[in-house]
């Protein structure tokens, strides 16, 4: 009885140290970061002074910076040990200058620590040229070449800015944190055509084409930790089209996505347990989004197929068809505060809603809970100043289908169908 009490007190004690020392170090990071920007708008002070490009009407330059706390029990969202962490850090800075008329030059550079759920570091989300190509009473149409953001999907176009996105997590049956930097921007060219009359209201479509590189730190997040090889994006083709009607406060959009990826086994001394291997991914969605004086409704409908030929041993063939949606509400209570609920649905086949086909195909080795994910998110949103937020959720899940690593899951840390997560952040834009 006694050991017992002494090891409860350990554990206990252990937390604790734990608690304090994320604790700590969220306050390390924010007191830095504070810093930081404490220090550029002393440059930007001087520099209005002086009257420099950083408030010229061809320069513009921006930036973010947002700091968490974050915990998850009974999974590896995060971490592999489930313990409170600071790694909800997402730094950033973006510029656009007007070179004439028809062409802008634009970017974005971000700093990102978000555990398990992407690799950390820095990395540039876009950085492109934008040509003005055409323009009249009704017709816009642009040209974007370099690395180009994929503004396809309901909130693409405000997923990598803590401050513009709804809410800390996003519905991860659509905006999987484990594609992140695949699915944010990519290489190649993009246009979008925009046609705008009081009759008939506002249409935009956007159609793009290009791929993104893909490091060994994320080849191991999407496919596997034993994964030794090297993956590459070989394609990646979107179209999107939105309607709003005249003086409406809805808005609808429908988005389809193909891309192309293919795994190169690693040498023979690396000791890989995979082959070489294709990977197709298409998804198709239909959404829609209101946004009244005070209440906001938005959701997504959608379709994927998801093909394998090779990976686990030559020969080997998967396809797999799935279907989700999410519904969201967002309520302005006051002007300073903003309430959330979401709840969303996810099957990763969907003639397989309750996993029992993946778990009896594996042997019991990806056990059924793998085949779905669902989640009931309630949050708020406090505005502190016109610059400065607060926000925090929490998360309700059923299922394992939106973890990484995706090709061959965790099921070691993961042994648990019901988890929960809680996330405050702190965000500061300028």
């Amino acid at each position: 009885m006694l050991s017992k009490l002494k090891t409860n007190a350990a554990v206990e004690m252990s937390n604790r140290v734990n608690n304090l020392y994320c604790f700590k170090r969220f306050i390390s990071r924010a007191v830095m970061l504070a810093l930081i920007f404490t220090g550029y708008y002393a440059g930007a002070t001087q520099a209005e002074e002086n009257e420099t490009y950083s408030n010229s009407q061809d320069f513009q330059l921006h930036g973010f910076i947002s700091q968490g706390l974050i915990n998850v029990d009974g999974s590896d969202f995060v971490n592999d040990d489930g313990d409170l962490s600071a790694e909800l850090t997402e730094i950033g800075l973006n510029a656009s200058y007007q070179l004439s008329d028809k062409f802008r030059l634009a970017g974005q550079v971000v700093y990102l620590d978000g555990g398990n759920r992407y690799s950390q570091g820095a990395r540039i989300d876009y950085a492109l040229v934008d040509w003005s190509a055409f323009t009249s009473e009704h017709w816009q149409a642009n040209v974007y070449i370099g690395r180009f953001k994929n503004n396809h999907w309901l909130y693409s176009s405000s997923r990598d800015i803590p401050f513009a996105r709804p809410s800390i997590i996003l519905p991860q049956s659509v905006y999987f944190d484990g594609f992140r930097d695949i699915a944010v921007g990519s290489d190649g060219i993009a246009t979008k055509v925009s046609y705008s009359t009081d009759d008939y209201g506002n249409f935009d479509w956007q159609l793009s084409y290009g791929k993104s590189p893909i490091s060994d730190e994320q080849t191991k997040n999407i496919l596997s930790e034993f994964a030794q090889g090297s993956a590459e994006q070989n394609y990646d083709a979107q179209t999107s089209l939105y309607w709003q009607p005249a003086f409406s406060p809805w808005r609808f959009g429908i988005s389809l996505l193909d891309a192309g990826f293919s795994y190169n086994q690693g040498n023979a001394e690396s000791g890989d347990v995979f082959s070489d291997s294709d990977f197709n991914f298409q998804f198709y969605t239909m959404n829609a989004l209101y946004e009244g004086e005070n209440w906001e409704f938005s959701g997504e409908i959608y379709q994927q197929r998801f093909t394998i030929d090779g990976f686990y041993y030559p020969g080997f063939q998967l396809d797999n068809i799935g279907q989700g949606f999410y519904l969201q509400s967002r309520y302005k209570l006051t002007q300073k505060v903003t309430l959330l609920a979401r709840y969303e649905d996810f099957y990763l086949n969907k003639d397989d809603k309750d996993g029992k086909k993946i778990e009896a195909a594996t042997g019991g080795a990806i056990p059924y809970y793998f085949g779905f994910h669902k989640d009931i998110t309630l949050g708020l949103n406090y505005d502190i100043t016109s610059n400065f937020s607060a926000r925090m959720e929490y998360h309700w899940v059923n299922g394992a289908g939106r973890l990484t690593p995706v090709v061959v899951p965790n099921t070691q840390i993961n042994d648990s169908e019901d988890w929960q997560m809680w996330a405050i952040q702190l965000m500061y834009w300028f």
